[in-house]
């Protein structure tokens, strides 16, 4: 299977990506991973970027994982930008999805309108949402004493970044990862 991430530093940050990839071998997926990500950058600016298309029409890819801003968040961006990308994963015969993040530490309070702009999207243009944001918050308050924000308050810690990716995997493969890892279980049943 092959997957293509497009976003920006939260898809970048730990090279989540990769770790989606360690949580497939582990569950004996055989999985190819491809990322396309740019730092403060949202899926607009990808649908402008000659590489983006011709990776998602050519690049042969089962998934194509969208992620948008989350700073500045603007649904009618989101909405447009996931449009004209969906054009091109539906000619490539992939199945789009989209890649719901969070909030800052501080602006807790903007991640219902972030849950409500992805999953609005998503309905509208026939696309399922990774709720990351979700899982995060739930995780978050249950397990207050694990680090899932890094040092900026704004990007993935590493076992953020595993709480993306396992999310990911719950949303593609419609499971939960096996897993014996005692911090991946907590992630597990936050899913």
């Amino acid at each position: 299977m092959r997957v293509l991430f497009i976003g920006n530093s939260h898809t970048y940050f730990n090279d989540m990506p990769h770790i989606f990839k360690q949580i497939c071998q582990e569950n004996n997926i055989d999985m190819e991973v491809t990322m396309l990500a740019r730092g403060y950058k949202g899926l607009d600016y990808h649908c402008k970027e000659p590489q983006t298309r011709f990776n998602i029409l050519y690049g042969n890819y089962d998934i194509v994982v969208l992620q948008h801003l989350q700073s500045g968040f603007d649904k009618e961006v989101l909405h447009n930008s996931t449009k004209k990308l969906k054009e091109w994963i539906n000619i490539s015969g992939a199945k789009p999805i989209l890649y719901m993040t969070w909030t800052l530490k501080d602006e807790r309070d903007k991640q219902l309108e972030l849950t409500e702009g992805y999953k609005e999207v998503g309905e509208k243009l026939g696309i399922e949402v990774a709720p990351v944001g979700e899982v995060w918050w739930r995780y978050f308050d249950k397990y207050p004493e694990d680090i899932l924000y890094f040092k900026d308050d704004k990007h993935a810690s590493p076992l953020g970044s595993t709480l993306a990716a396992y999310t990911i995997f719950n949303v593609i493969f419609k499971k939960k990862a096996n897993t014996e890892d005692k911090i991946c279980k907590r992630i597990n049943e936050m899913i």
